[in-house]
């Protein structure tokens, strides 16, 4: 009989297209996920992945394989909700993805708070980019997911996967010390032609709002640092190196030297949490996702 593990780890190799991201996204060590598809090569009695230049591929027996492992992992997914469900308590493994800011501004305390409240559940976080976060909810690779999305890019809701508002992030127009707009009362989107700006790479739904909004103001935006992380972007900004639109979620204080000013209309990213369909009944799903809601709702209170 095949090893539900290994069948879970070539699974998680097809998803994310490596050893080390199949790692990753199940918190275990590249070497011991090639240890699982070492084991069922030899169960298998089939070459499942074959070296390509500096990483490996699924052979074509491989990506059969992993087809019939999503739709095994599915079933199992059914059985533990139904088996959890008739407990009535939240227990067994949980995984989680998050994008960054919400890993480090959100997660630390609802994992801190299901871990108080109901020590029989084992939740494990995976820090993901964000637009690969229904992705991996859809393929079975993570239970739950914190997305969001923005007015330009809605969040896309493929069948089989339910979501719930945890809330809305607002967003700050980040300035140095001294900027001219800190003398103003409010700053409005056809005020910020001519400003040299910090911001996340193409691609990035903070990038593309910019991009698209200075254009609909009339300005082609002068795009002066490209980076990935908030902190540093909000670095740059005070450095005197350009202005930047940053949300507040996972931002902190700022440094010296950077200061925000009222955007009008200020830009608001939603958050939201994503699980299959099939996990819906789920207890631990069920009180993970209270836990995001009311936590986010104590954030807006302090």
């Amino acid at each position: 009989m095949l090893d539900l593990a290994r069948l879970r780890a070539l699974h998680a190799v097809s998803v994310h297209g490596s050893v080390a991201g199949a790692a990753a996204a199940l918190g275990y060590t590249p070497s011991a996920v090639s240890q699982q598809i070492s084991k069922l090569e030899r169960e298998t009695r089939t070459t499942l992945l074959e070296r390509r230049g500096r990483g490996v591929a699924l052979t074509e027996e491989a990506h059969h394989l992993a087809d019939a492992a999503q739709e095994l992992l599915a079933i199992v997914e059914r059985t533990e909700t139904t088996l959890e469900e008739r407990r009535g308590q939240p227990s067994g493994l949980l995984t989680v993805a998050a994008f960054a800011s919400a890993a480090r501004g959100l997660l630390p305390q609802v994992l801190a708070d299901l871990a108080r409240r109901h020590p029989a559940l084992d939740v494990r976080l995976t820090e993901v980019d964000p637009h690969l976060s229904v992705d991996l909810v859809a393929r079975g690779v993570t239970d739950l997911a914190v997305a969001h999305d923005w007015d330009i890019a809605p969040l896309p809701a493929p069948e089989g996967i339910e979501q719930a508002v945890i809330g809305d992030d607002l967003c700050d127009l980040v300035v140095p010390a001294g900027h001219p707009f800190t003398a103003r009362r409010v700053i409005r989107r056809s005020d910020l032609g001519g400003e040299r700006w910090v911001c996340q790479p193409p691609g990035r739904v903070c990038h593309d709002w910019l991009v698209r909004t200075l254009r609909t103001a009339g300005f082609e935006p002068d795009i002066a640092h490209v980076a990935e992380e908030n902190h540093t972007i909000v670095a740059l900004v005070a450095a005197g190196l350009g202005v930047a639109v940053v949300p507040r979620l996972g931002t902190g204080a700022l440094p010296p030297g950077a200061v925000t000013v009222p955007l009008e209309p200020g830009p608001v990213r939603r958050l939201y949490a994503l699980w299959r369909t099939g996990a819906a009944r789920r207890p631990a799903i069920t009180e993970a996702v209270r836990s995001l809601q009311e936590h986010w709702a104590a954030r807006q209170e302090a």
